[in-house]
Parts: C-alpha cells; sequence; structure tokens
C-alpha cells in the first residue's frame, strides 16, 4: 500500500512576465503591476520567505504566484478587511485544509497563501484497489476543507473524495467543505438525446449523501451543475487570473476580438469581453457528429487583421480549440491565443495544441499538468491564491462574489 506524502515546500522561481506592467487591456482607473517579490508563509508563527517560484515545463510554461502586496484588482481590500490582516492572526483558528492525492502541488499553495500547515492524513490503496482513507489529527468541531479534483483517474479520484468526506463526517467535524477545482462528470449535465445518464447530477448527489455540507468548484461546465445540488455551492470564476495575466501582455485593446468556440460558450466569452474593455465578439459555430469529435462551420463576427483570444472552460482532446484557430487564420486572424481554465489534456490534444497554429495557451493549475504534456507554448497561471481567499470568505461567513465584482 503506497500512502500521500506532502513535503515542505520547494523554492519558487518567479516568472519574467510577473514584472511586467499591465498594457491597455483593462479600462481601469489604475493599471495593474505584477512585481517579482517573495510570498510569505507562516509555519508555527515564525515567518519564511519563499525566494523562487515554481518554473515547469519547456518555454514560457510556469505557474506564478501572487502575495498579499500584489493581489489584483478583484481582490481590492476595500471590500473586505480579511486580506489587511496579517496572515499570522489567521493561523489559531478551527480551519483545517487536508488535500487529496489528486494535486497536492495545488493543495500546498493553497496552505502556503493562507498560512496554514496542510493537515496530516493517510491514504492508501489496498491490492485490489480499494481506497483506505485516515485523519492523523483530530477534527472535531472544526470547518474542514478538503481539496480534490475529480480528475484523470476520474473514478478513483471522485471515490477518494468521498472516503475523505465521510472520515471527516465520522470524526465529528462542525463543518465539510469539499473544494474541487475541477469537477468531473460536468459535461453529462441533461439529455440531449434518449435513454442518457444525467451524471453530473448522480456524482452531486453522491457528495451530499457522503456527508459534505458545502461545495467550491471552479468554473463549472455549465451554471445548471449547481442546481444538480442539495447542498451551496460556491463557484469560483478562474476568468480574473487569466485577465490579469493577459494585462501584462503588449497587446492593444482595439486588435483584440474575443472568440467563443462554440454557441454554447457564448455568455462565457460575453463576460470575458467585457473585461478586456469590451472587445468584439466573434463565435465558431460547430457541429459536433459525437464526443470528442468536433466539425468547425462556419465563423461568426470579424477577426481580419486582429488578435484573436479564444475562450473556454476546458481543453480535452483540443480538436474544438485547434480547428477553430485553424478557422480563425483563414479568416484572416494575426494570432491566436486559446485561454480555459481545466488543462485536461487527453491524447491528442499535445500534438494538436503544439502544432503552430496557437501562438499561446493559457491554462490554470485546477488540474495537474503532467510534464510529459508541457510544449513551448503552454503557460500555466496558478489558482491557489484565489481559491485561499474563497476559503477564508467561507470559513467566516463572509462574501464571495464580491472578489469577482
Amino acid at each position: 500500500m503506497a500512502s500521500l506524502a506532502l513535503t515542505s515546500p520547494p523554492a519558487v522561481k518567479v516568472p519574467s512576465y510577473l514584472a511586467s506592467t499591465s498594457s491597455s487591456l483593462f479600462s481601469r482607473s489604475s493599471s495593474i503591476s505584477f512585481s517579482a517579490i517573495e510570498s510569505p508563509c507562516v509555519s508555527n508563527s515564525a515567518k519564511c520567505n519563499l525566494a523562487k517560484a515554481l518554473n515547469v515545463g519547456n518555454g514560457n510554461a510556469s505557474i506564478p504566484i501572487i502575495n498579499g502586496t500584489t493581489l489584483p484588482k478583484y481582490f481590492d481590500s476595500s471590500s473586505s478587511s480579511r486580506l489587511e490582516k496579517p496572515v499570522s492572526s489567521r493561523a489559531n483558528t478551527k480551519l483545517k485544509l487536508f488535500s487529496g492525492t489528486a494535486n497536492p502541488a495545488l493543495s500546498q499553495e493553497i496552505a502556503w497563501y493562507m498560512g496554514l500547515e496542510l493537515g496530516k492524513i493517510s491514504i492508501k490503496r489496498f491490492a485490489d484497489g480499494e481506497v483506505y482513507v485516515q485523519l492523523q489529527e483530530s477534527v472535531r468541531g472544526c470547518d474542514v476543507f478538503l481539496v480534490q479534483p475529480t480528475c484523470t483517474p476520474t473514478n478513483e479520484n471522485l471515490m477518494e473524495l468521498l472516503i475523505m468526506v465521510d472520515a471527516c463526517r465520522r470524526a465529528s467535524a462542525k463543518k465539510v467543505t469539499a473544494v474541487i477545482p475541477y469537477f468531473g462528470y460536468a459535461r453529462a449535465d441533461r439529455k440531449t438525446q434518449g435513454r442518457e445518464s444525467i451524471a453530473a447530477k448522480l456524482v452531486a448527489n453522491l457528495i451530499t449523501e457522503a456527508g459534505a455540507d458545502r461545495v467550491l468548484a471552479c468554473d463549472l461546465h455549465s451554471g445548471q451543475s449547481m442546481g444538480y445540488f442539495d447542498i451551496p455551492v460556491d463557484h469560483v470564476y478562474c476568468q480574473p487570473v487569466i485577465l490579469d495575466y493577459l494585462a501584462s501582455k503588449s497587446i492593444s485593446s482595439e486588435d483584440l476580438v474575443v472568440v467563443s468556440p462554440d454557441v454554447g460558450g457564448v455568455a462565457r466569452a460575453r463576460a470575458f469581453a467585457k473585461k478586456l474593455s469590451d472587445a468584439p465578439l466573434a463565435i465558431v459555430d460547430k457541429r459536433r457528429h459525437g464526443h470528442n469529435v468536433a466539425e468547425v462551420m462556419n465563423l461568426i463576427g470579424d477577426v481580419k487583421g486582429k488578435v484573436a483570444v479564444m475562450v473556454d472552460d476546458m481543453i480535452d482532446t483540443a480538436g474544438t480549440i485547434v480547428k477553430g484557430a485553424a478557422l480563425l487564420h483563414e479568416e484572416g486572424a494575426r494570432e491566436v491565443y486559446a485561454c480555459c481554465t481545466h488543462a485536461v489534456f487527453s491524447p491528442p490534444a499535445i500534438e494538436r495544441l503544439s502544432s503552430g497554429l496557437l501562438q499561446e495557451v493559457i491554462v490554470t493549475n485546477t488540474l495537474p499538468v503532467a510534464e510529459k504534456n508541457y510544449f513551448p507554448q503552454l503557460t500555466i497561471l496558478s489558482v491557489a491564491n484565489l481559491l485561499g481567499e474563497t476559503i477564508w470568505r467561507v470559513h467566516d461567513d463572509s462574501s464571495v462574489s464580491s472578489i469577482f465584482l
């Protein structure tokens, strides 16, 4: 049986673009500027400094770390006094943070931001594949947050989350929140043909029945999935992280056009375009003949001579993104960027994304990206601070939606 072992944080290297100034992408009264400064973390009330940030993959693939003094506008301290408090003042709480095995690196980053130590937990696999979970510290009367995306292998990680929730409930935790950066089965959210299952509802029922009091999820495939839960759901939007990265690039707002890769993503793309100084919107008309099979038909909108930014919630096999990028180039787009929250990257996604059609592929670390899947155009942004701040606000019973105003 193999157990989960979480080690101390590695040295992290600040990417070069964090020192870049913001471009005119945002119509803000003051521009956003990321500076390469050290991130504070607290362990037993003793401060330590992270001198370098994670640098992963080939080319410019990187995970930027944002600390309390360089928080972008959507973390405006005027909306909450939480950001004005030193991290050390948060250490003595009844909040416990535990990580599953799906994405321990993200869990560790969240803990660094929050100034907490990850809770001690033993997660093992028996020889026949059964999951064994034991909490190795008391959670009686505590507000417990379990970080576990239900990514590949989806069923194993989902089962691990359910057993973690059950362990906390049986250990007399006061409240249990399932932090699911990537919610698997979200695409099976409705019946499009006869005799289909709605797996998103089934998984929501499983999490609820396991004993979770609340769910915190990032960029659900469709907003209706929140209604499948009989418990409160906090929906975290990761667009601000991508928007602030785009603000550091020297692209004129007049040259930008935001593109939705399909009709279903128009609302997401429109919200994205609105925050990019009301950039124009284009839509790719896509006809899908089967799961993971997409055929692009035509383009609605003008992209000639412009920098096209394609926005989606996930990239799975990359068929939609790549065919859309090819169409945009045919219609005269100067450059094409792909932005998504969840980097699922099922084969043959890497071959398609690295084919040269895309100037840059911008994703977040809600899912772990295997080293074999790095390619020169890949950029990975961290959502750890966004999730950490949301967890604090949930714990304090303060507003979460004000983060995104």
